[in-house]
């Protein structure tokens, strides 16, 4: 499910392309993607977390989002220090350094004790774990009774016709995108295949409830190229 990649080679990649990320992002989903993660929030707020964690935070898009939910403790992880930078930064420019904590860490041994975190997040980021079933089982073990993990993830069309249109988008303007903007154009093919290759919709839900959820919600997104999933401890 992760094209045999580990988490060192997945490291260097995501530190190669920190710097580009957010641009890259806003490029590929026509700034959709910020729409979502905001959605993401909304969904948190129904339980009124004090705890959060954003795992494979990257440059913290979503964990700073966590800061408009009241009395609220957001925790973002990473296994790309130069990811980390970027989204530090930009909490010290948003002047959130209380609130909102980065740490280097690995979703699939995370260093929390058990029933931590009220709400956990993963935005773009569950189909890099190097073993996905464990990093689940881990996402599990930290989050609170009737906790819920909230997911972010790329997924493939169910209807013919727009899967054909989305194979295209993902060929020639991922392709142009990432040649031209990003210092490793290569991490883009990588994350173009990994889409293709991850499960998506109700087959990630089985994978889910098999990893101990319960719950589970679909929630796909511009006809299936993105996908919410939320499931409940």
């Amino acid at each position: 499910m992760s094209l045999n990649r580990s988490k060192n080679e997945t490291k260097e990649m995501f530190d190669s392309i920190s710097g580009q990320y957010d641009l890259i992002n806003n490029l590929l989903t026509f700034g959709l993607h910020n729409k979502w993660k905001s959605e993401i929030v909304e969904i948190a707020k129904k339980k009124n977390p004090r705890k959060i964690l954003d795992i494979a935070t990257g440059t913290a898009d979503i964990a700073i989002r966590f800061s408009e939910i009241q009395n609220s403790k957001i925790i973002g992880i990473d296994i790309s220090s130069k990811m980390l930078d970027v989204g530090r930064e930009k909490i010290q420019n948003k002047d959130l350094e209380k609130r909102v904590i980065l740490k280097k860490g690995d979703a699939e041994n995370l260093e929390f004790n058990s029933n931590s975190f009220d709400i956990i997040s993963i935005g773009y980021g569950v189909r890099n774990f190097e073993n996905l079933k464990k990093g689940l089982k881990e996402s599990f073990r930290v989050l609170s009774p009737n906790g819920k993990l909230i997911i972010l993830e790329t997924s493939i069309p169910s209807n013919p016709l727009i899967r054909v249109i989305f194979n295209i988008y993902t060929k020639v303007f991922i392709s142009l995108i990432s040649s031209i903007f990003s210092k490793n154009p290569k991490a883009y093919t990588y994350l173009e295949k990994s889409a293709k290759n991850f499960p998506s919709g109700d087959d990630f839900a089985k994978i889910l409830l098999k990893s101990g959820f319960k719950n589970v919600k679909i929630e796909p997104k511009l006809f299936g190229a993105s996908t919410i999933y939320i499931a409940t401890k």
